[in-house]
């Protein structure tokens, strides 16, 4: 890469960065630019993938007042992102990537439904169980592990999909939501950035650029989001899915 390439690259970084502590779908971002610039596109996603990592570690860390309390909820699901990011690590790597063109836009658009409804469907279901579970149960367990698969393959949206889950789910404010996802997107991020260390090719180049905007990128994203007031980031959240999935649809 050029200078003003590598520059560009980290700006998109730093953008991914605050998304993704916010909402999730930075590698809308990054993927492109890193094959704008002339990178294979396996390559860049991979390159991506990593590079994106120190950003979910900065954006977790923003969010360490909303995380506790959800130790052992989040221990319980992260055996299913990590399970789930290292199926999808594979996936990406020995499968025809048109797979997943026509699932992908139907989960977003589930999970934009699902952010959507998120209140009224935590009382429907509280009234129908009685005592929501404290951690979801064995359905957002699979559902968490679903996206953890998503999550190692490509990675676009998998943040609006696992607060689509976690809220459907838990009886739990939308902030602490946030906080949970960041955690589970950092466990599929960072499980996938080994795998790809150990079998795939990578631009350590494009993953240095990525990863010093996407450091920035995660701290001033989680200040943001912090103060945003539910039914605004309810709103934000859904309108980056909907442009996920045209991105992904017509892009």
């Amino acid at each position: 890469m050029t200078v003003w390439e590598a520059l560009a690259v980290c700006a998109a970084g730093l953008a991914a960065g605050a998304i993704n502590a916010v909402v999730g779908s930075g590698s809308l971002i990054t993927f492109p630019t890193l094959v704008a610039v002339g990178i294979d596109p396996v390559v860049a996603n991979v390159s991506n993938n990593i590079g994106l990592v120190p950003g979910s570690v900065t954006g977790a860390y923003g969010y360490r007042v909303e995380l506790r309390g959800q130790r052992d909820r989040l221990v319980r699901l992260g055996v299913g992102s990590v399970l789930g990011s290292l199926i999808g690590g594979i996936l990406l790597l020995y499968l025809d990537p048109d797979v997943f063109q026509v699932v992908v836009p139907v989960l977003i658009g589930l999970a934009c439904v699902l952010v959507l409804i998120q209140p009224r469907l935590n009382g429907w279901l509280a009234a129908r169980r009685g005592q929501p579970h404290p951690h979801g149960g064995a359905a957002l367990w699979l559902g968490v592990f679903g996206a953890g698969v998503y999550g190692g393959y490509f990675g676009a949206a998998q943040g609006v999909l696992l607060i689509g889950l976690i809220g459907a789910f838990l009886d739990d404010g939308l902030q602490r939501v946030n906080a949970a996802k960041n955690v589970l997107s950092l466990l599929v991020n960072a499980t996938a950035a080994v795998l790809f260390l150990l079998i795939a090719e990578v631009d350590w180049w494009a993953v240095l650029a990525v990863a010093v905007g996407a450091m920035l990128g995660g701290f001033l994203g989680a200040k943001i989001g912090r103060r945003i007031p539910a039914p605004v980031l309810r709103g934000v959240i859904v309108t980056v899915g909907l442009v996920a999935i045209f991105v992904l649809v017509y892009g």
